[in-house]
């Protein structure tokens, strides 16, 4: 398999792969090591984790194997801490010591926070932050689950105290728009307002859920999970209805799956996205891979997102 096929693209100092591998579902590092070491091969460099991810196990399997294959400093890590209820700007610090003890790393390149908290003042968050990034044991740092307010907000405090501010949000960013949330506090960039400010700003995005769980996939495969966070729960709407059949139409005179336009969909924003996809066998990493070879125009994007009627005025 080519060293290049899932490419890369420069965030400030890192140069991160497109795709990243979410590592929320391996509990043991003989059931992650070979998909993990397929995703290798493919040329992706990026993993995400999280604090409370299967009790911390998760983060401990991957820390296990990042320190077998000697991959330290070649692969990047994006920890995830201060979940809710533990959303303070006392819990970064204390979980992220523990974060890097099971990661078995002295720093992380992206730091991002699980949750907001609209109870605590954004600049706490931001100073807290700060530490960390002073102590060198974060990078780069974001929000996961951030209103645009609350985002640009963070952002105008550090900028006028001389601080770090956020550089990456980690919303849920689809080609189909979230219905219901996925689980308590998630939130979707995929509105008007959003995603005209990411383009304004040129602002970092990573999404977390970028294939919509599957909502793009044949009706006998995307009926698999569990019925509360199922495609069809989260996402089930006659607004995406069309826009799965538009995913299907452009599928079929691209000979890929609407499955990987969905997810070309996400790669083709106008700003900087990364798609955090869950590949849980090498197989699945192998039936996203056709997603780069669909090159998708800002027409086409629009077209796919309802933003224009006749796929034929691009």
């Amino acid at each position: 398999m080519a060293a290049t096929l899932i490419p890369k693209t420069n965030i400030g100092v890192l140069s991160m792969s497109r795709l990243v591998m979410g590592c929320d579902n391996k509990d043991t590092l003989a059931d992650a090591a070979p998909v993990w070491d397929a995703w290798i091969e493919t040329g992706s460099n990026a993993f995400d984790t999280a604090f409370v991810y299967g009790g911390g196990k998760h983060e401990a399997v991957l820390g296990e194997w990042i320190s077998a294959r000697d991959i330290a400093n070649s692969v990047i890590v994006i920890a995830k801490g201060a979940h809710t209820p533990h959303c303070t700007p006392e819990a970064i610090g204390k979980q992220l010591t523990i974060s890097l003890e099971r990661l078995r790393l002295p720093h992380v390149p992206i730091y991002v926070m699980h949750r907001d908290n609209p109870d605590v003042p954004v600049g706490e968050f931001v100073e807290a932050v700060n530490q960390e990034v002073s102590a060198g044991r974060i990078g780069m740092w974001g929000g996961s689950n951030w209103s645009l307010e609350r985002f640009a907000a963070a952002r105008a405090y550090a900028a006028a105290r001389g601080l770090k501010g956020p550089d990456i949000l980690n919303n849920n960013l689809s080609l189909a728009v979230m219905e219901k949330p996925v689980w308590p506090g998630c939130m979707t960039s995929n509105t008007p307002a959003m995603l005209a400010y990411l383009r304004t700003n040129n602002v970092v995005h990573l999404s977390w859920s970028s294939q919509a769980r599957g909502y793009f996939l044949p009706e006998d495969l995307r009926n698999r999970l569990p019925e509360d966070t199922a495609p069809e729960t989260c996402f089930g709407s006659p607004g995406n209805a069309e826009r799965r059949h538009r995913a299907e139409t452009l599928a079929k005179r691209r000979g890929v799956s609407a499955h990987n336009i969905a997810t070309a969909w996400v790669l083709a924003q106008s700003f900087p996205s990364f798609a955090l996809v869950g590949p849980r066998t090498i197989a699945e990493i192998h039936s996203t891979l056709p997603a780069f070879s669909v090159s998708l125009t800002q027409g086409d994007v629009a077209w796919l997102n309802l933003e224009s009627q006749d796929l034929r005025e691009y």
